[in-house]
């Protein structure tokens, strides 16, 4: 279990002060399943579309070409835009129970960890060299490298 410390940190007070945290005092009852129902739904287009993706380039279904997998990408992306704005939903209606939570601040660093692992796939030569390959090819090994980091990184 992890334990809150006795005095409240600068940010509570401004966290408990929000219209959303009100807001979500108020109708969270109802919205809270809701919401938890996005979360999930996000969850399963990032990993849905990215996962297959990062398969394809792993060695995972040689006879598809990356470029088509990739296509859905854009949809992962949405996924994890839903991930973030219910997640802020999340944090804003208990705050205390996500930021002291070690599991909590795990998923952030992993956050931030895959999301700088994309960046680097996207912005190197790798991204470029997986785009073009035709079904049946293998990727590169700097290709396989950054794809089964950024996999890791997302669970």
């Amino acid at each position: 279990m992890f334990t809150e410390p006795e005095l409240a940190e600068p940010w509570e007070p401004w966290v408990r002060a929000a219209a959303l945290h009100h807001f979500i005092a108020a109708n969270g009852a109802w919205l809270w399943p809701i919401f938890q129902i996005l979360h999930y739904f996000g969850l399963t287009l990032l990993l849905g579309t990215v996962g297959l993706f990062d398969l394809r380039v792993l060695g995972v279904g040689k006879v598809v070409p990356p470029a088509t997998l990739h296509k859905l990408i854009p949809f992962g992306i949405g996924g994890f835009v839903l991930n973030l704005l219910t997640g802020i939903w999340f944090f804003f209606g208990f705050a205390e129970r996500y930021f002291y939570n070690p599991s909590f601040q795990l998923l952030l660093a992993f956050v931030g960890i895959a999301g700088v692992n994309v960046g680097v796939f996207y912005v190197s030569d790798a991204f470029h060299e997986v785009k073009l390959m035709p079904g049946g090819a293998d990727a590169p090994l700097r290709a396989k490298l950054l794809g089964s980091r950024r996999w890791s990184a997302a669970d």
